[in-house]
């Protein structure tokens, strides 16, 4: 039998699927088995079960410590308390520790594999069950399909934790995670492969991914399509410097997914029964998790905006702004992101719940106008960028001024009003340091870090120490694993 010191890899590739969908606790696992999950997918009704486990996980992976880490390591967020007991107080400080199996460092690690190992397991057993059950050929193909997405999806949300960006180096050599596509065997060493390496397989599994799907239509927000796909490569390619390819990807989603109107932008957070026009893909917290909303419950936030983030607001008409603040009862306002809370008591708990956007078109007009402002298109970046700020302040994309005298003043303009626009949903580190950038915080900063020049090998976490003992061979990273 195996204990929690065994290898994350190991565990999760063969009962994951059935802990996800049965409740089981992780501790709980030896009471399943590989026979287990051979009975399981036998039947198509199993597939289908699996998927929605797969995205189950995917849910919690994003309510919990990896949107999280995007946003506490970069500049834009101020923990309310720096305390050794609060929640990301390593991360916030750079001081993460290998052997830390309860925080970011060991969680997301572990959420992320458990993920790959679900989708892995489909992927695996989906052949067979085409022969089986030949009347449901379509529906699983379409299931193989968003499998593929997650496991891209995952690929790269662990790869921006534990991997420098990928032109840290000029050829993406430098580690990054397993790729992980299989079920690895009992006592196999599992490696990191490099950036680029992780990189190629996501690209091929989207890919893919789009020539299954086709021209199947996207039923719903909540479940991975082809525009979900080529979003996503919108935003891989954008973290490639392939500027000609985030502008393609971009601009083939964009016109399917206007913009959510100004006078819906909140409720898009607001209110659990509107996905917003402009949702690409969204994680359905229907009787999940409520780790984000603890986080930045404005009664009594954990982490609040930072200073830095309010000074990118000229204009008090900015419908982003009203996310920012929260009035009590008392009718005090105080600074607090409310964009996973559901202000409505009316609303029954179990319908109360906030659903993290993973893809959205407001993100492509920014891919877009990043990628065309680098390729030298400085009115066509401007465009973009005007149609996303007339949107936020109420008025025509004619009347927008923006003073910039060459692309890298309008570039800065961009960098703004992305932050304005993607706070706190789990973008800004990795913006950051992908643009090769110094993290500067706020004067006013509790963090024993105001200024962290790039590059630094801080900019990753650690590879957990549980894996480091149990998976000889598996390579650190430099200085923060020491």
């Amino acid at each position: 039998m195996r204990n929690i010191k065994d290898k994350f890899l190991y565990i999760i590739a063969s009962i994951s699927i059935v802990c996800a969908l049965s409740g089981c606790h992780f501790l709980e696992v030896e009471k399943l088995g590989k026979s287990d999950i051979e009975g399981y997918f036998k039947e198509f009704d199993g597939l289908k079960t699996a998927m929605y486990g797969a995205y189950s996980v995917t849910y919690d992976f994003y309510d919990s410590h990896f949107s999280k880490y995007a946003e506490v390591a970069g500049n834009m967020t101020r923990l309310s308390s720096v305390t050794s007991s609060d929640d990301m107080v390593d991360q916030y400080n750079f001081t993460s520790s290998p052997d830390q199996e309860t925080t970011a460092v060991g969680y997301i690690w572990k959420d992320g594999f458990i993920i790959m190992s679900n989708v892995n397991n489909i992927l695996y057993y989906a052949p067979g069950l085409k022969k089986s059950f030949p009347n449901n050929l379509r529906d699983i193909e379409l299931i193989e399909a968003q499998a593929l997405f997650l496991r891209a999806l995952t690929h790269l949300d662990i790869t921006l934790c534990y991997g420098q960006h990928y032109t840290y180096t000029p050829d993406a050599s430098h580690l990054g995670i397993p790729v992980l596509t299989r079920l690895p065997a009992a006592g196999e060493t599992i490696l990191r492969n490099s950036v680029k390496e992780v990189y190629d397989q996501i690209l091929s599994d989207l890919n893919k991914a789009i020539e299954i799907f086709e021209d199947t239509p996207m039923t719903s927000a909540y479940y991975a399509s082809a525009d979900a796909c080529k979003a996503l490569l919108s935003r891989v390619y954008l973290y490639m410097e392939d500027w000609d390819k985030a502008e393609q990807y971009a601009s083939e989603v964009i016109p399917k997914f206007p913009l959510t109107p100004r006078e819906k932008y909140a409720e898009m957070y607001h209110n659990p029964a509107y996905l917003g026009s402009e949702a690409i893909f969204r994680l359905s917290g229907y009787k999940a998790g409520t780790t984000l909303k603890k986080f930045y419950d404005p009664t009594s936030p954990v982490a609040t905006p930072a200073d830095t983030l309010f000074s990118l607001f000229d204009n008090p008409d900015d419908v982003r702004l009203s996310l920012l603040k929260y009035t009590n009862d008392n009718g005090y306002t105080v600074n607090a992101c409310t964009k996973f809370y559901i202000p409505d008591n009316t609303i029954p708990d179990e319908d109360r719940h906030y659903d993290p956007f993973v893809l959205r078109s407001s993100e492509m007009y920014l891919n877009r106008a990043e990628a065309r402002c680098k390729k030298g298109n400085l009115e066509g970046a401007a465009s973009d960028l005007k149609t996303l700020i007339a949107r936020a302040t109420g008025v025509s994309e004619s009347s927008v001024n923006l003073t910039y005298s060459n692309s890298e003043e309008l570039m800065q303009l961009i960098v703004k009003e992305r932050v304005k626009e993607l706070c706190f949903e789990g973008h800004n580190f990795f913006d950051i340091t992908r643009r090769k950038s110094d993290l500067r915080r706020e004067l006013s900063t509790n963090s024993v870090v105001r200024y962290m020049a790039y590059p630094s090998d801080y900019f990753v976490l650690p590879i957990p120490q549980i894996e480091m003992d149990s998976n000889i061979g598996i390579q650190p990273n430099p200085t923060v694993n020491n």
